[in-house]
């Protein structure tokens, strides 16, 4: 099978140019030899138009730019021809420098290179013959416009390569500069649901809650006859119950998408399972005991904390594999995140590190790293295993 040939893409205008000057160097050949009234003036003329047509049958053809073979058939045919307009007129040797351009464009660098050199040496053959002596300054003209060939063809394609480079840099740069922004947006929408459910809890939900037990007491502590008191009390008890309930709606609805409507462990599971598919590292997940219920606040904890650990590990610790797990511990669930990266010294620096310890200790939990150089990281969190608050 043959590959399509890598073309450097050129101008309209130098191709232009290069099929000019080739037809132009063979129309000259001609016009000499009908001047000088040579005797061979008649096969120099057809010989020079065959190779004209021949010439021309190349950029007619799509598949001389598509294909290696047909474009290596056609340099072959209009080689041959200009070899016998070589041989007729000492004035083919200049057809050589539009030829070297059309190989080395044409061709692999390899064989392009010996595509010229093998036209050079033809040329400088030719040329001697037809002197009747070989002379230095009969190999200077062709050698040296086969230099500048070499030299500006392949000059071309460095430059050629190394603006496509920048160019698909820039364009990298761009789709990486719009991933972050979309990324950051993201983050900061997550942020801000986040925020908003941890104050609905804590304040609008804990609120409710107080407020419908202290009228679950008031109301089991009037008197029997006082119906009238004991009826309102019960109305407002259901209506701070209907509002907690409606509350806690809006907690659900604003805690991090990767919970909806699945587990904690599952979460995770599916983060470990993304973070190797994407990153390339091995990322397991273990749960053990019997998971139970926890506060939302809890579960958007643990995962946020599982998610920075990753993202931590996959950033810095050049870990070739990482271990997630989950334990139900009957008061306490655990997540420990451990891999075998580089390490680093100081685990108590860092402002993610930071970040997370505080979010931990703030529910009653506790955060502990474990890192040396060259040793891995651990890192462990406890939580109180507490069932989330139905009331």
């Amino acid at each position: 099978m043959n590959a399509a040939p890598v073309l450097t893409p050129t101008s309209r205008v130098l191709t232009w140019c290069l099929h000019l000057l080739l037809l132009a160097l063979l129309a000259l050949a001609a016009a000499r030899a009908v001047a000088d009234d040579s005797p061979r003036a008649g096969a120099v003329v057809v010989t020079a138009a065959l190779c004209a047509v021949v010439y021309a049958a190349g950029p007619l053809l799509p598949r001389v730019r598509t294909s290696r073979r047909a474009a290596t058939w056609w340099l072959t045919a209009v080689g041959t021809v200009w070899l016998a307009l070589l041989v007729l007129t000492a004035d083919g040797v200049w057809v050589a420098f539009p030829l070297y351009f059309l190989q080395l464009h044409l061709l692999p660098r390899r064989q392009g290179l010996l595509a010229v050199i093998v036209t050079a040496v033809a040329a400088i053959t030719a040329f001697a013959a037809h002197q009747g002596a070989f002379t230095p300054a009969a190999a200077i003209g062709p050698a040296l416009g086969a230099a500048v060939a070499v030299a500006v063809v392949w000059g071309y394609q460095a430059l050629y390569r190394e603006s496509e480079s920048r160019r698909s840099l820039i364009e990298e740069l761009t789709a990486t500069r719009a991933d972050l922004a979309e990324a950051q947006h993201a983050a900061g929408v997550l942020a801000e649901r986040e925020r908003l459910a941890h104050e609905i809890h804590d304040t609008l939900a804990q609120g409710l809650s107080s407020i419908q037990l202290l009228l679950r007491a008031a109301e089991r502590t009037l008197p029997d006859t006082a119906g009238n008191a004991a009826r309102y009390v019960e109305q407002a008890r259901q209506a701070a119950a209907d509002n907690l309930a409606e509350a806690r709606r809006f907690v659900v609805a604003l805690s991090p998408p990767a919970l909806d409507d699945t587990t904690l462990a599952d979460a995770l599971e599916r983060l470990c399972a993304t973070t190797g598919a994407r990153h390339g590292i091995t990322t397991r997940f273990h749960l053990t005991g019997a998971p139970v219920p926890l506060p939302t606040t809890h579960e958007v904890a643990l995962l946020r904390i599982g998610q920075a650990a990753l993202a931590n590990t996959v950033r810095h610790a050049d870990a070739a594999t990482a271990d997630v797990t989950l334990s139900y511990l009957g008061e306490q669930v655990a997540l420990d995140v451990v891999d075998d990266g580089i390490g680093f010294d100081d685990v108590d620096s860092g402002f993610g590190l930071t970040a997370m310890r505080t979010r931990i200790e703030t529910l009653g939990g506790t955060f502990a790293v474990e890192s040396s150089p060259g040793h891995g990281t651990t890192l462990s969190v406890r939580l109180p295993a507490e069932p989330e608050d139905r009331s």
